[in-house]
């Protein structure tokens, strides 16, 4: 629908008083920063004025305020910048090698009280034995190992509340390499092992159906190592990095990519507990 001059001058002289209350910014200042005298400035906020400003003061006063020149001038509703929205949808942040990442605590703390789903990248810590993590994380500083522990124990603690539903999709393969000591699991010992996989049965037993495994087989299907935390973030980890979503209809394509897997499993959740159990160690 086209819209009359005057009632965009008008939408234009609205938006740009509200942006400069926002920024805190005065009539002076805003000449200053643009170039113009603060007259024209002013013949641009006059009540009275049915013309919009040049293009090239639109695009500066834009740029001065932070907001975009579509949404000065009523074409969209969106203030932000197109690359402001892009960095806000998608931000990247530095990944630790550990659970005992900070971000990712951060993360799980936000959604408290949401379904958790997460494919891991191994096994999953918040799953995992004191010995088994020892393993995994030896070529670390012992605090580090101290700190994915603690981080592993908040999360069980979690579990325990029953306030938080937890989804976890992984390969069945990893189970298997896992049992056999093969892979990313050789040098574990046997021992550690065995008492992992009863770990893996007891915790099933205990939580299940607040905690629900998954299993697939990734010679059918795939997925990157990822955790969307409810309807709020949506993180992929693609090694020293996470990419992580807060735009609704990303999170949306993350949650129907899990939903997906979950189709797909070899092994159900309500199984999962039986087929670890039923694992034999070599």
């Amino acid at each position: 629908m086209k819209v009359d001059k005057r009632d965009r001058a008008t939408l234009f002289r609205e938006r740009l008083i509200s942006a400069m209350t926002v920024a805190g910014a005065s009539r002076a200042g805003i000449a200053r920063s643009t170039g113009v005298n603060r007259s024209t400035i002013s013949q641009v906020l006059d009540a009275g004025a049915a013309r919009l400003p040049s293009a090239q003061l639109t695009a500066d006063l834009a740029q001065e305020l932070g907001v975009s020149t579509d949404w000065l001038l009523g074409l969209t509703d969106r203030p932000e910048r197109p690359g402001d929205a892009i960095e806000a949808a998608v931000q990247m942040t530095e990944a630790d090698r550990t659970s005992a990442d900070e971000q990712l605590l951060d993360w799980y703390r936000e959604a408290a009280g949401y379904k958790v789903r997460h494919v891991p990248a191994t096994l999953p810590d918040m799953l995992k034995t004191e010995p088994m993590m020892r393993w995994e994380y030896e070529g670390f500083l012992a605090k580090t190992t101290d700190q994915a522990i603690s981080a592993m124990r908040e999360r069980l603690d979690v579990l325990r509340t029953r306030s938080s539903d937890h989804e976890i999709a992984l390969p069945v393969q990893e189970f298997t390499a896992f049992a056999a000591g093969e892979g990313y699991y050789r040098g574990v010992p046997r021992k550690v092992r065995q008492e992992q996989l009863d770990h893996f049965a007891a915790l099933h037993h205990e939580f299940y159906p607040s905690l629900r495994v998954f299993l697939y087989d990734s010679r059918r299907v795939f997925s990157a190592p990822i955790t969307i935390y409810g309807p709020l973030v949506g993180v992929i980890y693609v090694g020293r990095i996470y990419l992580a979503f807060r735009e609704s209809s990303r999170l949306r394509s993350l949650v129907e990519h899990f939903d997906w897997l979950v189709r797909e499993a070899e092994v159900d959740a309500r199984d999962f507990g039986d087929y670890v159990a039923g694992l034999t160690v070599t």
